[in-house]
């Protein structure tokens, strides 16, 4: 096996796309090592391959070793990789992302430095959740209350369609039992979709801080992505498993919604929905693009010496 020095770095080409990924796999209690360009999970039932290239995020849980080789390759091919809690309830560190190009993360600074643009997003939010309605016009106390009535609308919906006895949503911060068997699914589903959609955000080189409707958080953006999709298929999901049984509601939920990602094809439309946002085009997939800027907004060729008579002419290679 090649050690990582005699390696060439792979170019986006060679990278699989974020929608064309497992969402995410779990591991724990088991040594992750590598064997060539997949990673390998051994414990005491045997070891398991894994192609690396096909991994959006791998959650470590605890009891997991992880080797220097494998994060190499984790990282040369693009894959999301998570240190979380038993059944990947909360989330503790993360590595780099997919992308090679910075359009989706200029494009987010922008929408987000201007209040107005910000609102304009906010709204745009609003849409993909709720299509039947047209938010122009709310203000942002207008667009949350909104929000909460038709989340509020969605759980009775949900518990009247499942013949589930809905209390309210219930959720104790660092106590994940003391909710009853749907509110616990339903904070099951909430974590795998901030799971997702911060493989995605990341995956995209956006920032994950920078918010349209969240705000103060390092995962603002990683929440307003994952609500999405709250009342379409997180909340419904959750009172499914939950109207089929209050054994092991937890890991059903994760396993029903790894399932419901795969059929509904939720990482392309993920995607899709963050560029649409932020209204970026992104840099050709097949190199690595880097500039420098100039004055009135040019780009310039990196890479060079322009300290010439012509500033913009230079051939002399700065490195």
């Amino acid at each position: 096996m090649a050690t990582v020095s005699q390696r060439g770095a792979l170019t986006p080409r060679h990278l699989t796309r974020t929608g064309e990924r497992l969402s995410f796999i779990y591991l724990e209690r088991c040594v992750v090592h590598r064997d060539a360009n997949a990673i390998t999970a051994e414990d005491a039932e045997g070891t398991t391959h894994i192609p690396s290239a096909t991994i959006g995020t791998l959650l470590l849980g605890p009891g997991t070793r992880i080797t220097h080789q494998a994060m190499s390759v984790l990282g040369e091919t693009g894959a999301a990789v998570a240190w979380v809690g038993e059944q990947g309830v909360r989330y503790y560190a993360g590595g780099r992302a997919l992308t090679r190009s910075s359009a989706l993360a200029e494009a987010q600074a922008v929408q987000w430095a201007n209040p107005r643009s910000r609102l304009s997003v906010a709204r745009a939010m609003y849409r993909l959740r709720f299509p039947d309605e047209d938010p122009e016009g709310l203000t942002r106390k207008g667009l949350l209350g909104r929000e909460g009535r038709r989340v509020k609308d969605c759980y009775r919906a949900e518990a009247a369609r499942t013949g589930i006895r809905w209390r309210g949503r219930k959720y104790v911060p660092g106590d994940f039992s003391a909710g009853d068997a749907v509110n616990q699914a339903i904070t099951a589903a909430a974590q795998c979709m901030y799971g997702v959609a911060h493989a995605v955000v990341s995956s995209l080189g956006c920032s994950p801080a920078l918010g349209f409707v969240h705000s103060g958080h390092e995962l603002s953006f990683v929440l307003d992505i994952a609500d999405l999709y709250k009342t379409e298929i997180g909340i419904p999901l959750a009172f499914d498993v939950a109207a089929e049984s209050e054994e092991d509601v937890a890991s059903r939920t994760r396993r029903a919604l790894r399932d419901r990602i795969n059929e509904t094809s939720l990482l392309d439309r993920c995607v899709d929905d963050i560029k649409g946002l932020l209204g970026a085009a992104t840099a050709p997939a097949d190199r690595d693009v880097v500039t420098l800027q100039s004055d009135s907004g040019e780009l310039v060729a990196a890479g060079r010496n322009y300290d010439g008579s012509d500033a913009y002419e230079g051939e002399e290679l700065l490195w």
